[in-house]
């Protein structure tokens, strides 16, 4: 087939060596030698039969070298087909043999070692051509006179113009002499592939893209290359009615044998049609994308949201041939998100339904679709598409659009329905509803604030009632306010039971603000099951998550264990509980410090008279670190939300935890008897240390 000179120049590419290719002109093969060489071409291809390999009589000629270059072959100046020129390379191989008699040289006896010696060789060269699917053999003749002929030396070259092949093809060429001496030369040459077909990736898939004209019929074959009985399994996801089968034996000029097993398979069908897509091109444009031509129809159809059956809207519009891959038009003016393509084959069963305007045009809208039928004499009816049928306006029925026929039939002359469709014999028209549906919202809310009101002057009429309901009120609200409030993790070192008693108290204070307090006191039975370690990883990541904060609540024995752990990266034994969730907090709360994730997520306190801010380390300084209760009003402004604005009640709240702190505080400091065991421990420690003296 002629190949055409953009296609051929494209495949070729734009490497000026390559491009610039002998043209031959003519149908004809030919065949040209080196100077001193006699060379001819037989007539007509020869049987492509090698044969066995025979001892050599003398000096003979054999092929030693193939070479091949791409040339064109064209009938006109743009009719140009491509070619393969071959250049087979000879030498003199063997020697003389001495002669026996006179009969074997066909002269005298003393005369016939001369004459031989003198004589000129000739050969018969064969090539062989093989290109799926073609295969050919032809002869040359070749003559090397007598001066010419040196033993192992090479005595010219023969050329053959020239074996058509196909751009992609592989072409394999073999070379031997009639009868063969010697074992035949072979040669592969991989020829440039057509522009239009390639193969590319999409993830586990692979696609073959072919490029062609809508004019242009072409054959596709997928082929296994094996020898022997094979079994090959298809995916029954694979099978479409277009899937062929075509076998034949690798040999020159095999017949084929092609089957087409699934034409009438009801799977293979059904696989065609899920894998059959609509594809939106413009507003009135689209195509049906499927691996197989189908006999189909397709038409437009109103989808209303709530899940009820898309309606043809047929008539007025009508049903449309489907072609594959062919470009279909609507006479549509507008696009609308409720209108639907859906597709039906030759038996009238619905087969494929997409809504293609809802991509773009957002979900579908709760909106009347409205059909204006036009008659002679400027006649003209208006009908609402709904589940029961095409309801006329204006209409005493019970349906929706009857009861709101009026003020449709108002939207549609003020304009504000949108036109989709338009025709000589009809329009269609598509009307919101969702002003309507607020309106009646707002009576819904109305008649709620009316029951407010009287609820609430019946309150008012019981005063004593009313307070007892509002104080309770008031604190559902609080306890409401509470449960939605920032997260936050309470992290500590339990250096003695009276410690931990006083880390109670300030939680136990910080939960009656709008704080969702996490502390390992309150979480003993999930301490134990979980582990310190997974458990503070547990309740860290979820703090986080949600935007709450961490509190590290610093101590001597927590300024010891985070000195240890800054010195040497793990945490010394000491006389630590097993459900100490500081020693396990480490390991994560110091890479949060290390890379500067800390700020806006950690905050830091002391107590006063038990640990100077100063003692803490330089590393955990750069969160805001505050000392209790001098400084709870700060501290509690750091645990609001980031983004919350200041309360004028921080004040009155920092009171409130300050009095509940109190009692934990003095007994604390101030225990009846001895005193309280661990305190003085680390640096910073002791009386006074938060005031200096």
């Amino acid at each position: 087939m002629p190949v055409p000179w953009f296609l051929l120049s494209l495949a070729l590419g734009r490497s000026p060596v390559v491009l610039s290719l002998e043209r031959l002109v003519g149908p004809q093969d030919a065949t040209h030698c080196s100077p001193g060489l006699s060379c001819r071409l037989w007539d007509s291809d020869i049987l492509c039969l090698p044969g066995d390999i025979v001892p050599a009589p003398g000096p003979v000629l054999a092929p030693t070298h193939l070479q091949t270059e791409l040339v064109l072959r064209c009938q006109k100046e743009t009719d140009c087909d491509l070619c393969l020129r071959v250049a087979v390379h000879l030498a003199v191989h063997g020697h003389w043999e001495e002669p026996e008699d006179e009969e074997k040289f066909g002269g005298a006896a003393d005369s016939g070692v001369e004459e031989p010696r003198n004589a000129s060789l000739q050969a018969q060269v064969v090539l062989s051509f093989q290109a799926y699917p073609t295969a050919r053999c032809v002869l040359l003749e070749v003559q090397v006179p007598a001066a010419l002929v040196q033993f192992g030396q090479s005595v010219g070259s023969v050329v053959y113009d020239c074996f058509e092949a196909a751009l992609g093809s592989e072409v394999r060429i073999w070379s031997y002499t009639q009868p063969r001496y010697e074992k035949e030369l072979n040669h592969t040459q991989q020829l440039p592939a057509l522009p239009w077909l390639n193969v590319s990736a999409d993830g586990d898939n692979v696609h073959l893209v072919l490029n062609v004209s809508e004019e242009q019929h072409f054959g596709l074959s997928l082929y296994w290359n094996q020898t022997g009985p094979q079994i090959i399994t298809l995916n029954h996801t694979d099978l479409v009615p277009c899937l062929c089968i075509q076998v034949w034996p690798l040999e020159p000029d095999s017949v084929r044998t092609n089957i087409c097993p699934f034409r009438e398979d009801p799977r293979a069908h059904q696989n065609l049609w899920q894998a059959a897509r609509l594809q939106l091109l413009t507003l009135q444009s689209w195509l049906l994308d499927a691996p197989c031509s189908l006999p189909a129809e397709a038409a437009l159809c109103w989808r209303a949201p709530g899940g009820d059956p898309c309606q043809p809207l047929v008539p007025p519009l009508s049903w449309e041939n489907v072609t594959v891959d062919k470009v279909l038009e609507f006479p549509l003016l507008k696009g609308h998100p409720n209108l639907c393509v859906q597709q039906v084959n030759s038996s009238e069963k619905l087969q494929l339904q997409e809504c293609l305007w809802a991509d773009s045009l957002g979900p579908l809208k709760d909106d009347v679709l409205l059909l204006e039928t036009r008659g002679p004499q400027d006649n003209r009816s208006l009908c609402a598409l709904e589940p029961s049928g095409c309801t006329s306006l204006p209409s005493k029925a019970s349906t929706r659009a009857a009861r709101l026929g009026e003020y449709l039939l108002q939207d549609l002359q003020s304009g504000q329905c949108l036109q989709l469709w338009d025709d000589d014999l009809g329009a269609l028209w598509a009307c919101p509803m969702d002003k309507y549906i607020h309106k009646r919202w707002a009576l819904v809310w109305l008649a709620c604030l009316l029951f407010a009101a009287a609820l609430s002057l019946i309150l008012l009429l019981k005063k004593d009632h009313a307070k007892g309901w509002l104080r309770l009120l008031k604190q559902d609200v609080r306890s409401g306010a509470a449960a939605r409030g920032r997260a936050a993790l309470l992290l500590y070192s339990a250096d003695d039971s009276g410690f931990e008693r006083l880390v109670g108290a300030l939680a136990s204070a910080l939960c009656q603000l709008p704080l969702r307090v996490a502390v390992d006191l309150w979480s003993r039975r999930e301490l134990s099951a979980q582990g310190p370690v997974a458990w503070f990883h547990a309740q860290r990541r979820q703090t986080l998550q949600e935007g709450g904060v961490v509190v590290l609540l610093f101590s001597p024995g927590a300024v010891a264990l985070c000195s240890e752990w800054l010195q040497d990266g793990v945490s010394g034994p000491g006389a630590h509980g097993p459900h100490d969730a500081f020693r396990a907090s480490l390991s994560c709360v110091l890479p949060d410090f290390l890379q500067g994730r800390a700020p806006g997520s950690y905050v830091g306190a002391c107590f006063d008279r038990l640990l100077h801010p100063d003692a803490v380390p330089a590393l955990f300084r750069t969160v805001p670190v505050f000392t209790l209760p001098s400084q709870l009003p700060d501290f509690l402004g750091a645990l609001q939300q980031p983004r919350a604005p200041r309360s004028g009640r921080l004040q009155e709240r920092a009171e409130q935890v300050s009095r509940a702190l109190q009692p934990a505080l003095d007994s604390y400091f101030h225990p009846p008897g001895t005193p309280a065991p661990g305190r003085g421990v680390g640096p910073g420690a002791g009386p006074g240390a938060g005031d200096g003296t």
